[in-house]
């Protein structure tokens, strides 16, 4: 069954109507995003999430003690790196982590041989102007054959209640990571959660 990430808590009640509806994954941001958390609030955020519920940290070309501090602070389980982390540092790494592309072309789609190590490799789009978040999909079809095994594979970009089911259907992701599309006015809406949620389960 495809797993949901929800990425971009930045409430305590964000975070229990995304565990109530049946999130497997919560992601705080980091790295400077209109979704951006400190340290201090995911940390309070994180003690009350259940430990079946992956905590993930999202990163952009964060230093390995920043990597490794916030972790180990926050609690999390994965480290997620949107930046130009080569696959040499992420090899440094002692927590789990998580690489994202951004994918314009099959070139791009190459590039995530490299990272062998990773736990999960996540694809996105390369659209916007931040690393991640912009609410833009990218051409699935680019990922109809991986180059790597689909057990690690996370479907990010523009995902939404509405084209979810497409985007598993033609894509077998492992999860699917949601942020701009569970928001209204820019906030995480629980109804919206709960229909993705819904959606993703029904579709797997």
């Amino acid at each position: 069954m495809t797993q949901v990430k929800i990425c971009g808590i930045k409430h305590t009640t964000h975070a229990n109507e995304a565990v109530n509806a049946g999130a497997d994954f919560l992601g705080f941001v980091f790295a400077e995003s209109k979704r951006q958390v400190t340290v201090e609030k995911a940390k309070h955020i994180s003690s009350q999430i259940p430990t079946h519920v992956k905590k993930v940290g999202v990163f952009v070309n964060a230093s390995l003690e920043e990597l490794e501090q916030t972790a180990k602070t926050v609690g999390l389980d994965y480290v997620q790196l949107h930046g130009d982390e080569t696959p040499e540092f992420c090899e440094q790494l002692t927590i789990p982590y998580i690489k994202s592309f951004r994918i314009r072309n099959e070139e791009d789609l190459k590039a995530t041989t490299q990272y062998n190590d990773a736990d999960y490799l996540l694809l996105d789009s390369a659209t916007g102007p931040y690393h991640g978040g912009n609410g833009t999909t990218f051409d699935w079809f680019l990922v109809e054959e991986l180059p790597f095994d689909q057990d690690r594979f996370i479907l990010a970009g523009g995902l939404n209640q509405e084209n979810v089911k497409l985007a598993i259907d033609q894509t077998n992701p492992q999860v699917v990571d949601v942020s701009s599309g569970v928001e209204l006015e820019g906030q995480k809406n629980i109804n919206l959660i709960q229909s993705f949620i819904k959606t993703v389960k029904e579709t797997s």
